[in-house]
């Protein structure tokens, strides 16, 4: 048994966060939140033209993750008490200190601290970690057009404010899952390796786990 009730699954664009939060949602009866990062109207155009649609792109993603966090967390399903999440509202704070200039992260920055104090932490971080031509690879394979021109240099900057803000955490249980020799889509052994890891009891704390 998965000792947490709540698990949120974290990493850079095509890690693989759904795809894992959508089997172990099924395999353990659990309560799934997805982002819906596909009704967000600026999310084509920041790809086109990140500097004019930053701003607006990174507040209705934060917007949209805490409303939907809120409504999701706030109403526990008696009959599927372990919840988990292919995303939290840290990765708002993440994205905009990589894509927003000095005063408009400012102001982003107030936003995003009030509103994320109201929502309670995951009893588990997972961070998958995969090299950025893995992650080009898996962009590939799914065929967002949106996301076919995403620069390497643009990946390499979000995985260093994942880790970043991971090494500034002093409260939270995280586990870094290095996924590169990993296909757990393919092959059951690995996904069952997978599983294996979360299912034990952490401290506090950062901790990396190599396969």
């Amino acid at each position: 048994m998965i000792p947490y009730n709540f698990i949120a699954i974290e990493g850079t664009i095509g890690a693989g966060k759904t795809s894992l939060s959508r089997r172990i949602a099924e395999d353990f009866n659990a309560r799934l939140i997805l982002e819906q990062f596909e009704d967000n109207a600026f999310l084509p155009k920041f790809y086109e033209d990140q500097e004019k649609y930053a701003f607006p792109l990174e507040m209705s993603f934060m917007a949209s993750r805490f409303q939907q966090l809120k409504e999701q967390l706030g109403n526990y399903d008696l009959f599927s008490k372990f919840t988990i999440s292919d995303y939290y509202i840290m990765k708002s704070i993440i994205f905009a200190r990589k894509t927003l200039p000095a005063d408009e992260l400012a102001l982003f920055t107030r936003f995003f601290n009030f509103i994320s104090s109201t929502l309670p932490k995951p009893d588990l971080l997972v961070y998958l970690y995969l090299e950025v031509d893995k992650l080009q690879e898996n962009i590939r394979r799914r065929g967002r057009s949106y996301e076919q021109q995403i620069k390497d240099e643009y990946l390499t900057q979000i995985q260093a404010g994942y880790f970043e803000y991971m090494r500034q955490q002093q409260e939270m249980r995280i586990l870094l899952l290095d996924m590169n020799n990993m296909d757990f889509v393919n092959r059951v052994s690995d996904y069952e390796r997978i599983i294996d890891v979360i299912s034990k009891n952490y401290p506090i704390g950062v901790h990396r786990i190599t396969f």
